[in-house]
């Protein structure tokens, strides 16, 4: 028996190193039970108007998909002397796209230690899934995580799960994370200069200047559904300080060939990579995201975020 079988196992393994495109092929069967809907943009509409109305919540429209945006003005975060505000990564999401009569969601929602298990509770409650759960810091004080959510249904069930998901979160903290005061940073950085090391432009919002970059050069699925920049699929770096002493934070988005050259090109230009992560459970191509921290001259660091950009695929670092 034992030698039938690894004669099989060994017939199996010929086949599939000899031809990999039947291996190819057993992969796809395997996910398509999974991956179900397929949706061209562009070909669907959403009934914003109803998000609103459920989950009592404004937000975002682009490009006929939705994002509703809360800021965590409640918690009051330092890391190495610097206060992290929303505009550096401190709110929390949730973005609609339609696909056909149903849409997917998918979101991100900073929970502090305490949220945690009550937050993560309500999510499988309301049906949708955790896709991941990761720091964006190090030396945070106090600490906060970010739970990824995934969902797919109507537009009626997902927003009444989002709205159950962001009260969950009120009833942890006993009190609404957008409410008080938005604080703001200093920065007196020359952002011209910057824009020419990064080679883009990016926005001023509370003293912080963001760089959102997408990436054009790949077409992104989770559920067979098209993911966008605006759904999350971008890389990101938000700045504050002085010309001296500048911060840096932000994320990486990079295909398997891309995390090692990316990671080493931060590392050795002095930032730290404080996270590798997924977002996604059912990607298609599989797709990494890091996070990295960085405190220095802005040049330095500037030079150093560049070196990375030009280890992706686009390397242009296009918005």
């Amino acid at each position: 028996m034992k030698h039938n079988a690894f004669l099989a196992a060994g017939m199996v393994c010929l086949i599939a190193c000899n031809n990999p495109t039947a291996s190819e092929n057993v992969i796809i069967k395997g996910e398509s039970k999974i991956d179900t809907i397929s949706c061209q943009p562009g070909t669907s509409k959403l009934d914003i108007a109803k998000i609103e109305q459920i989950t009592g919540m404004k937000g975002v429209a682009k490009n006929g998909e939705y994002k509703i945006t809360v800021p965590q003005n409640d918690l009051k975060i330092v890391v190495d002397g610097f206060k992290i505000i929303p505009p550096m990564g401190l709110g929390s999401w949730a973005a609609f796209t339609p696909c056909g009569d149903t849409a997917m969601v998918m979101g991100d929602i900073i929970v502090t230690e305490n949220d945690l298990k009550p937050v993560q509770q309500e999510v499988i409650k309301q049906g949708l899934m955790v896709s991941a759960i990761h720091n964006h810091f190090v030396r945070n004080h106090p600490n906060v995580m970010y739970m990824h959510i995934d969902g797919k249904g109507t537009v009626d069930k997902l927003a009444a799960n989002v709205k159950a998901i962001f009260e969950k979160v009120k009833a942890s903290r006993g009190k609404d994370p957008k409410e008080g005061k938005a604080d703001s940073v200093a920065n007196t950085i020359n952002i011209a200069s910057l824009d020419s090391i990064i080679g883009a432009k990016g926005e001023m919002a509370k003293g912080v200047y963001k760089y959102t970059i997408g990436r054009p050069d790949i077409k992104l699925q989770e559920h067979g559904i098209p993911v966008s920049t605006f759904l999350g699929f971008n890389t990101w770096a938000a700045w504050q300080g002085t010309p001296q002493k500048a911060a840096v934070c932000g994320d990486f988005t990079m295909l398997d060939n891309e995390v090692e050259p990316v990671i080493k090109a931060l590392v050795e230009n002095g930032i730290e990579v404080v996270a590798v992560h997924n977002h996604m459970v059912y990607e298609k191509p599989r797709t990494f995201f890091l996070h990295y921290w960085g405190v220095g001259p802005v040049e330095q660091l500037a030079k150093g975020l560049r070196a990375a950009l030009d280890k992706t695929g686009n390397g242009q670092g296009k918005m």
